[in-house]
């Protein structure tokens, strides 16, 4: 599946999409071998995507971890303000990887790491439409006021899709709901509970796709995905082996 080659790098963990830009029109990408420009487009399975002559995509040998992102840690590498990230908890036991999307300081469970380019791209492109669940637990909860979750919304100008919500238990003024959503928008579940009226206290992401967040896991701990694990990523995602 093509896709422009700056969003193909920022996924792959290289750089952001604007330093991409950069490193096209200084010609340090090539795409089969010749110098791309920029607004080119690729497939990150057919074709072979360099920055400075190495392969930016698709290693050798997969690497995907589960963890279980605590509050309070940035989804990074690195960080400019020197808050907590992914990076410190995985360490370099666990070799070079990247977030694969992400899930904001304020919000913990499961986040997926990896070296492989292709697979994160397959897991962010919206035509897979891969479902991420989460619980979130709101005040100023009202009854019937989870519904008004799955009316049709907007952010930033643009439509939403229809997320999915459950109410799992409610108090005087507060609830727990299950939200699916398969989009991946800034502070999307906290933005769609406060046009309703809803302050989101704590949210936590126990599922993508078909893999749920191991409940051995702790805030903090991670581990590798198993084989059969891996190969249902590359199923959902129709990723070619």
């Amino acid at each position: 599946m093509e896709d422009r080659l700056q969003k193909i790098l920022s996924a792959a963990g290289l750089c952001s999409r604007r330093q991409a830009e950069v490193y096209i029109q200084q010609g340090r990408v090539t795409v089969n071998g010749r110098p791309a420009a920029l607004g080119d487009k690729a497939d990150p399975q057919k074709d072979t995507i360099a920055l400075d002559g190495k392969p930016a995509v698709q290693p050798a040998t997969r690497t995907v971890l589960m963890l279980y992102k605590p509050r309070g840690v940035v989804t990074t590498l690195s960080d400019e303000r020197g808050r907590p990230t992914v990076a410190d908890l995985v360490g370099e036991a666990a070799g070079r990887v990247w977030p694969v999307g992400r899930l904001d300081m304020d919000s913990e469970g499961l986040l997926l790491l990896t070296n492989d380019g292709a697979l994160t791209h397959a897991l962010l492109h919206p035509r897979h439409a891969v479902e991420k669940e989460y619980l979130v637990w709101v005040t100023g909860y009202r009854p019937g006021a989870e519904q008004a979750l799955v009316r049709p919304m907007t952010l930033d100008g643009q439509p939403l899709c229809p997320a999915k919500v459950r109410l799992l238990g409610q108090g005087e003024g507060k609830a727990r709901l299950s939200v699916v959503i398969h989009e991946g928008k800034n502070r999307q579940i906290r933005r769609m509970c406060a046009q309703c009226g809803l302050t989101v206290v704590r949210l936590k992401r126990i599922r993508e796709g078909g893999l749920a967040l191991d409940r051995a896991l702790r805030p903090g701990q991670w581990r590798p995905l198993t084989e059969t694990e891996q190969k249902q990523l590359v199923r959902e995602t129709f990723l070619q082996e």
